[in-house]
């Protein structure tokens, strides 16, 4: 039986989401499509997305991407959670681990315990210390998590820090070398076909035409496909996520190089922290609505650990995304179809996910519109996950001291998010999905990181005695305080595994 002929595919974009999607068809599906990659250099890429989730590593492994050598040539840090300092009231701070609290084994959660034992009256430390990743982070080590499923140091997992910028360039090397094509130049027209509307061709600044069969968008916020040549409409999300610019700022690093990115609450939104091998990544997320944009650049200035390495600039978006991701023959990958603040640093994942299912649905010589359903249900639903997430983080405040606060506190949130928060509070009982960025300990660690307390737990957690259990946790909290202390400090693992001189 021959092979079907190869389908054209014109990824429309550089960049992080650009490239991403380069390389993962050019590697996966080499036998389906030819990959030709349209950019232009005049056109800057974001850049600041830095902080990722335990997903990546999957990606990166799938391609075939050698972790210490991407490490070393993105100046890459591991990232074992997210930090959240100031976020329910000024002075608490919460970590969002990757991995499991408790052993993450058994039919009922660790949490429910540890919830049982807090309405007994029980003096009992943050559920972090129960938590592999969050003891790791706290105390600046890291080791590889063991592959034995019995030992402690298996329950956690892990991503990484890095520079957005070099992730680009290292993954066009990588997918050029496996035979992605790449013209450089401005597109200036979109041709259609009159009768179906795909779209056919793009023309370029200087009268060169390129051609495909399929259409990749990667144009970033200017959503040249999509957006303004099919007019897809766009969710405006703005009333759940009021945030709508940010400003960034690299500088020296002046302190600890943590293995967790830190998200500071600000008086009109958030700041990230995020430590690489070579400088610290810090910007605010902030509502235009609260502040100025000087008044933010000037608090970043004021906040920042070390001496600046740039002026200040500032991004501006919206929270939302388009009504349907693949239109025609067009695919809407990353910011071109939608965007998150990187508060639970989910823009790549969101890039990764949708090259996912554009890998396992990929089309026929013709669309099926069964395929393309198929395909926007499950970019909606990332979406539609990831946005209640994040929501909650601001919700779930009690701060009054600003404008912003009591706004995000206080203001209507989705049916979908309401009706979770209420499982959670009845009795700790956290919705489960077979997909989705975010699992059961996500959202624990943000429910009780900011104060929202169950008034009842599982009742299977009753089982055992009160004694047994305590001990049992004593015991838990030991074993992983001296599992952690005999791991490297991170800074000295990364020295060894993978200094980012290898990559210069």
């Amino acid at each position: 039986m021959a092979e079907p002929d190869l389908q054209r595919v014109v990824v429309v974009g550089g960049g992080t989401s650009g490239w991403m999607t380069a390389a993962a068809l050019v590697r996966l599906l080499p036998h389906r499509c030819q990959v030709h990659l349209v950019e232009s250099e005049a056109i800057g890429i974001v850049g600041v997305g830095e902080a990722t989730l335990p997903h990546i590593r999957a990606f990166n492994e799938r391609l075939g991407i050698a972790e210490a050598e991407f490490m070393a040539a993105t100046r890459a840090t591991f990232k074992l959670g997210i930090e959240f300092r100031d976020w329910a009231r000024i002075g608490d701070s919460y970590i969002h681990p990757f991995g499991t609290f408790g052993r993450g084994s058994g039919d009922v959660q660790f949490h429910h315990y540890y919830a049982r034992l807090l309405h007994a009256g029980v003096q009992m430390p943050p559920i972090e210390a129960f938590s592999m990743a969050c003891t790791l982070a706290r105390t600046n080590r890291f080791a590889l998590p063991s592959n034995d499923g019995r030992q402690i140091t298996s329950t956690f997992g892990y991503a990484y820090q890095f520079d957005a910028v070099a992730f680009a360039p290292y993954l066009r090397r990588f997918a050029e070398q496996l035979g992605a094509g790449r013209t450089e130049g401005r597109i200036v027209d979109v041709r259609r076909d009159g009768e179906s509307g795909d779209v056919s061709a793009l023309v370029l600044e200087d009268g060169r035409t390129v051609e495909g069969d399929l259409f990749v968008d990667c144009s970033g916020f200017a959503s040249l496909l999509i957006g303004k040549t099919l007019g897809e409409p766009f969710q405006d999300w703005s009333r759940w996520l009021p945030a709508d610019r940010a400003v960034a700022m690299p500088c020296r690093t002046a302190t600890a190089v943590t293995p967790y990115t830190s998200a500071i609450a600000m008086p009109a939104g958030w700041r990230w922290r995020i430590p690489l091998q070579h400088r610290t990544g810090n910007g605010y997320v902030f509502a235009s609505d609260f502040v100025s944009d000087q008044q933010a650049m000037d608090a970043l200035r004021g906040a920042v650990e070390g001496v600046a390495l740039a002026e200040p600039r500032v991004l501006r978006f919206k929270a939302g995304r388009r009504e349907r991701s693949w239109v025609n023959n067009v695919i809407a990958v990353g910011l071109s179809g939608g965007f998150l603040e990187p508060l639970e640093s989910t823009s790549i994942y969101l890039v990764q996910q949708a090259i996912t299912a554009l890998i396992e649905l990929f089309p026929e010589r013709h669309v099926s519109d069964v395929d393309r359903d198929e395909f926007n249900r499950i970019v909606d639903m990332e979406y539609d996950r990831v946005r209640d997430f994040l929501i909650l983080h601001y919700h779930a405040t009690q701060r009054d001291d600003s404008e912003f606060w009591n706004y995000v506190r206080t203001m209507p949130i989705p049916d979908s998010l309401a009706e979770k928060m209420d499982l959670f509070r009845r009795r700790g009982r956290v919705v489960k999905y077979r997909e989705g960025a975010f699992l059961d300990a996500s959202w624990v660690s943000v429910y009780l990181g900011q104060r929202v307390l169950p008034a009842g737990h599982d009742p299977r957690a009753e089982t055992p005695s009160a004694d047994s259990l305590i001990a049992g946790m004593k015991a838990l909290e030991a074993e992983i305080r001296a599992a952690a202390v005999a791991m490297p400090d991170h800074l000295a693992y990364l020295d060894r595994y993978c200094p980012m001189s290898a990559a210069a």
